[in-house]
């Protein structure tokens, strides 16, 4: 009876073992199956979240890819306009030197067949005046759309009627209409004595 009471608790001792193995090994499957479908819900959260970081890149790179472009275009556009600019002044400038020079040397070219005005002339401020008494010192300016255009005002000086009095009037083109120079001078000779004061056209005229 003893050793079929001790077989018979050794038998139920070994069960309890083993029945606390299975358990344990079951806990640990299923701890592992548990740890094994944590990474892949985590892996799917991590993809939600770069997926927007991405996206607010990309979004940064274009937007100051275009900014980029527009300033660039801003800068060539500036560029043109003053390259423009200098070459219709330049043009300007010249044709008003050698129509001073004419007016200096009493040729007459370019000078308004009109009574001498007692106030300062306007009749370069009308476009049919002035396409009809300027002349082109210059036949061909390299560069500019048109040759430059000078005119000749008289103009009788108060308090000096020996002295002559001239309005030199000039224009000068770019590459465009729209790229106009406009210069003046005011000249006045006086026997051996010569005077001029330069000045630019803020507006154009027409």
């Amino acid at each position: 009876m003893t050793d079929r009471g001790s077989r018979t608790e050794g038998r139920r001792v070994g069960e309890a073992r083993h029945g606390r193995g299975r358990a344990r090994q079951l806990d640990v499957r299923s701890r592992s199956e548990s740890h094994g479908r944590r990474p892949r819900a985590s892996r799917i959260h991590h993809r939600g979240t770069v997926l927007p970081i991405v996206l607010l890149i990309s979004a940064m790179l274009l937007a100051t890819s275009a900014a980029w472009f527009e300033t660039s275009l801003a800068a060539a556009r500036s560029a043109t306009n003053v390259r423009d600019y200098l070459q219709a002044f330049h043009a300007a400038d010249s044709a008003l030197t050698l129509c001073a020079t004419s007016a200096i040397a009493s040729t007459g070219i370019g000078v308004v067949a009109s009574p001498p005005a007692t106030r300062e002339p306007t009749q370069w401020q009308l476009e049919a005046a002035f396409e009809a008494a300027a002349v082109a010192p210059v036949a061909v300016w390299p560069g500019s759309l048109r040759a430059p255009q000078c005119m000749a005002e008289t103009w009788r000086l108060a308090g000096r009627p020996d002295a002559r009095g001239y309005l030199l009037t000039s224009r000068g083109f770019g590459k465009t209409k729209d790229s106009q120079v406009w210069l003046q001078m005011e000249l006045v000779i006086d026997g051996d004595k010569i005077e001029r004061h330069w000045r630019r056209v803020a507006a154009r005229p027409f």
